[in-house]
C-alpha cells in the first residue's frame, strides 16, 4: 500500500512539474505587439519572421521532419533551440506546419535542410487577428475557434487576408486544459 501511495504520489509531482513549466520545450517566443485588444480577441503586429516549413501530408511525420531538422540534421549538423508557437496553415501553396527559428538566424547564417522537402522562407511582416484557446489543438477544435474569429472579425469590419492559421505552444504532455492554443488570420489593419 505505501509503494502504491509512493508510485501516485510521484506521478502527481511530475504532472505538477509538468503543469507549471509549460514551456519546458521552448526557450524563445515570436514576438509581436498587441495594438487593439477587444473582449473577444487581440490584433498583433508581427515583424518579418524566419521559418522552417514542411508541406503537413500527416502531422506527426511533419513535426517529426522539422523536429531532425532542429535537432542537427542540416548541412552544419547545428543544432537550433525550439521556439513556439507551431503554425499550420492552409495556403494556395498547399499544407505546411511551420517552426519559427530563434532571432540569431537570418536568410545568410540559416543551416540548409538535409532533406529537400524543408524549406527556409519567411513570414512577411503584418497584422494579425488572434483568438486564444485551450483544450487539444485538433482539427475539430481548432475549426471551431476560427470560425467564432471569423464572425467576430465580420462583425467589426475587419477584412481577411489569409486562411486560418493554428498556432499551438505546448508539448503534447500538457494537460489540455492548460494548453495554449490560437487561431490567427492575416488582416487589413489601419
Amino acid at each position: 500500500m505505501k509503494e502504491a501511495f509512493s508510485n501516485l504520489k510521484n506521478i502527481f509531482l511530475l504532472g505538477l512539474f509538468l503543469v507549471f513549466n509549460i514551456n519546458l520545450m521552448a526557450t524563445e517566443e515570436s514576438k509581436f505587439e498587441v495594438v487593439s485588444e477587444s473582449e473577444n480577441y487581440e490584433i498583433r503586429y508581427y515583424e518579418e519572421r524566419l521559418v522552417i516549413q514542411t508541406n503537413s501530408g500527416t502531422q506527426n511525420n511533419a513535426f517529426r521532419k522539422l523536429f531532425k531538422y532542429i535537432s542537427g540534421s542540416n548541412e552544419e549538423s547545428k543544432k537550433i533551440a525550439m521556439t513556439v508557437p507551431v503554425t499550420q496553415v492552409n495556403d494556395k501553396k498547399g499544407d505546411f506546419m511551420q517552426f519559427y527559428l530563434p532571432e540569431e538566424f537570418t536568410k545568410s547564417n540559416t543551416p540548409l535542410p538535409e532533406d529537400n522537402s524543408i524549406e527556409v522562407t519567411s513570414i512577411d511582416a503584418g497584422h494579425y487577428a488572434v483568438l486564444r484557446f485551450s483544450g487539444r489543438p485538433n482539427k475539430q477544435n481548432f475549426n471551431k475557434h476560427a470560425k467564432i474569429l471569423k464572425n467576430y472579425l465580420s462583425k467589426d469590419n475587419i477584412s481577411i487576408l489569409s486562411s486560418p492559421i493554428k498556432a499551438t505552444y505546448n508539448s503534447p504532455f500538457i494537460l489540455p486544459m492548460f494548453r495554449r492554443n490560437e487561431s490567427m488570420f492575416l488582416i487589413e489593419w489601419n
